[in-house]
């Protein structure tokens, strides 16, 4: 998941980096609110820390510019502890969630993980499909009950795939989403990638689709099951 992290306190800017890049995520950093507008609007982002107070733009006005725009990227405001009334402004800008400074990192990334599943349609922090689960929370693989050991590249790789079940994912987008601006994109990192983590995880969860991507299917609904059972009844 890339993520974009948009505030001019340069050391908890720093702060707020090194934390999501240690949970597992790709981040970009911008200082200013036309920086952040400007990344927000140009770059494929799976999530936006926001800052509220932004020197060149405010945050609220960078909100609103990237929801005009059509963004539809979850974003995370952060406020002043004793200023509510920038919880309401930026919640009406189109704002998903907020933190209030000071704030504990953790609760950052809990919010992060939290809006990511939203997104994606996930209720839960655990996403399964067949044997393999991938816990969110604690950053965990385990498949038929074994732990895997993974790579920051190959869970980053998974735990798109995972979020994104059901749907084919191309490579492009699996380059823009799990990569910064600099890497080479003509590269064949992410087969790759696909094969050590298909020999890891020992079962064949990941199908290529030949000339359009990867895709694994979502798990079946077990209230399926039960209802098909009743109509049959």
């Amino acid at each position: 998941m890339r993520l974009l992290v948009v505030e001019d306190e340069r050391d908890l800017n720093r702060q707020l980096a090194s934390a999501l890049e240690g949970a597992g995520y790709v981040v970009d950093c911008a200082f200013d609110g036309e920086e952040g507008r400007f990344l927000g609007e140009t770059e494929p982002y799976d999530a936006i820390v926001l800052d509220i107070g932004l020197p060149k733009q405010d945050g609220i006005t960078v909100l609103e510019a990237l929801r005009a725009a059509g963004k539809l990227t979850p974003v995370l405001i952060l406020t002043a502890r004793d200023r509510w009334s920038d919880k309401v402004r930026g919640f009406d800008a189109g704002a998903d969630d907020y933190v209030a400074k000071p704030f504990h990192m953790e609760e950052v990334l809990a919010r992060i993980r939290a809006l990511l599943r939203r997104a994606a349609g996930h209720a839960s922090s655990e996403l399964v499909a067949g044997p393999v689960r991938l816990d969110t929370r604690a950053g965990r693989v385990v498949v038929n009950g074994t732990a895997i050991k993974l790579t920051s590249h190959e869970y980053r790789l998974l735990s798109y795939l995972m979020h994104h079940t059901g749907r084919v994912v191309s490579r492009s987008e699996l380059v823009e989403h799990l990569y910064d601006q600099d890497f080479d994109r003509d590269s064949n990192t992410i087969e790759v990638f696909v094969g050590r983590l298909r020999k890891k995880l020992g079962v064949d969860v990941i199908q290529t689709m030949r000339g359009l991507g990867y895709l694994i299917e979502a798990a079946a609904d077990p209230g399926d099951a039960k209802r098909a059972g009743r109509a049959e009844a």
